[in-house]
């Protein structure tokens, strides 16, 4: 008996370490080769038995509850096609309830790392999503021993967002991110935030603040939804306040602009009676147009709005036509006033007389003088001209007094007629009657010329005094103007 007793414990032994070396071969045959066998065998012991494609809850009627946070990086914009280039640090976690241990168990190790393709990832995208973008993949993630799995990744979102650009370049832009679950109801998975909103909405620490755009903040609201009034979904939205830098702009596309309607306006300056002011304003309004085929590369364009620094160039370039037009009309009212009829009187009281005194134009005294002096001159050329003709009609009349001896022709009419002779006819010699022609000739050209020159200074007042109110009427609008946009802009930049 005590032989076979022997035996028997033998058998056993040999059956135990038959079976422990099974168990080793089983859990890696290979175990030699690996540094850390612990993290291997921990790999194996959560592997085994793993259904990745079934949600990880003992009770199916217990929801997932996946925490997300939000960190922005960098931020770009295409504002032709609505879309808005975020580059995030995306967090999640959760709690998978069957990757769970023992640390004791396995050295004390709390966490692991293992393949994201081994364990089960809920399906949360984001709903704006309109492109692929250029993520690094990151093949992994962190489980802990309680079973929470820890995803972590910098993500690239393209995604649709309703750009308001009427407000560019000082435009205030929110973009929003729309977490949730594709398929899972709430009831399934729900979703929450890793950090408060406060903290989220006050976190810039990783943007990078040199670029284009400010980060103001991000902001997060829960929402849950439902389609069909049945199955409801929970979705977190988070909107990304954002500001544009108007620093590059302002430099390159309104200082500019402003300089040369600047110039237009001290074009005015130029007398209006010179053709030197047509050519200023003519070049600035072609160098105008220079800069805006320059700019409207710069500016954003789309096909649902204007933003409103489009709309001041253009009302730019409209004041300088408008500049250009009204130059080329008082150069054409005081050039070549010879040709042009008398004032008329109705214009004479209104240009000269009330809008002078309306508009405080103070060379209004000048003028009246310069318009009483002509209608002087003119009343002293009619009484000479009066004087003149009673002088050559005395003359041509004193014919007889003339036989008595009161002119050296009247010694042969009087011995002529003593003589018994017939009379002769008293005749003007015929060069004195052509100087007198001449002299007539010079007199009434002589007049003709000074009214031409009343007449033209006439029209070079009228000129001068519309010139004077056109350009406080530009200047007006081109002042309020401008000061409605600096308003604008100003309150759309502190806003």
């Amino acid at each position: 008996m005590m032989r076979i007793s022997a035996l028997w414990t033998a058998l056993i032994f040999l059956l135990l370490d038959s079976a422990k070396a099974s168990t080793v071969k089983k859990l890696g045959t290979n175990a030699g080769r690996f540094g850390n066998s612990t993290l291997v065998r921990l790999a194996e012991f959560l592997s085994a038995g793993y259904k990745k494609g079934v949600r990880p809850v003992r009770d199916w009627r217990r929801s997932t509850k996946v925490a997300i946070d939000l960190m922005v990086y960098s931020i770009l914009n295409d504002e032709k096609n609505q879309v808005l280039t975020t580059y995030v640090w995306y967090r999640q976690n959760w709690t998978d309830e069957f990757l769970v241990w023992n640390p004791e168990d396995f050295d004390d190790v709390k966490k692991v790392s293992i393949p994201t393709a081994n364990v089960w990832v809920p399906d949360i995208l984001i709903n704006e999503f309109v492109d692929v973008g250029k993520s690094p993949d990151i093949p992994y993630v962190y489980v802990e021993h309680n079973g929470l799995v820890r995803n972590y990744k910098p993500i690239q979102v393209v995604t649709a967002c309703m750009l308001n650009i009427y407000n560019f370049p000082f435009d205030v832009q929110n973009c929003s991110l729309t977490f949730q679950s594709w398929l899972h109801t709430i009831n399934d998975i729900n979703i929450t935030l890793i950090r408060s909103p406060k903290e989220l909405k006050e976190d810039k620490s990783l943007f990078m603040n040199q670029g284009e755009w400010e980060l103001l903040h991000v902001l997060s609201k829960y929402k849950s939804f439902s389609l069909d009034n049945d199955d409801y979904y929970a979705e977190m939205k988070f909107h990304v306040v954002i500001r544009r830098r108007p620093l590059f702009y302002t430099v390159n596309l309104l200082l500019p602009s402003i300089f040369l309607m600047v110039m237009d306006i001290v074009g005015f300056y130029l007398p209006p009676d010179s053709g030197e002011r047509v050519s200023f304003k003519i070049t600035l309004l072609l160098g105008y147009s220079v800069f805006l085929i320059i700019v409207s590369d710069t500016l954003p364009a789309t096909a649902i709005g204007t933003p409103l620094i489009g709309v001041y160039f253009i009302v730019c370039m409209a004041l300088l036509v408008i500049s250009l037009t009204e130059t080329v009309l008082i150069v054409r009212l005081v050039h070549k006033q010879d040709l042009q009829p008398p004032v008329p009187q109705w214009v004479k009281y209104l240009i000269l007389d009330r809008a002078t005194s309306l508009f405080c134009i103070r060379n209004k005294n000048r003028l009246c003088t310069m318009l009483s002096r002509g209608s002087d001159v003119e009343h002293d050329k009619d009484n000479n001209y009066g004087t003149a003709r009673c002088s050559h009609h005395h003359t041509c009349e004193s014919g007889p007094g003339a036989e008595y001896g009161e002119r050296p022709g009247g010694l042969s009419l009087g011995l002529g007629r003593g003589l018994g002779l017939p009379p002769s006819r008293d005749h003007t010699p015929p060069v004195m009657e052509s100087i007198l022609q001449e002299v007539s000739s010079i007199r009434y050209f002589l007049e003709k010329r000074d009214e031409c020159r009343d007449i033209a200074k006439e029209w070079l007042q009228v000129g001068y005094v519309l010139d004077i109110l056109l350009f406080r009427v530009y200047l007006v609008a081109v002042l309020a103007y401008s000061i409605t946009l600096g308003t604008l802009w100003s309150v759309w930049q502190y806003a």
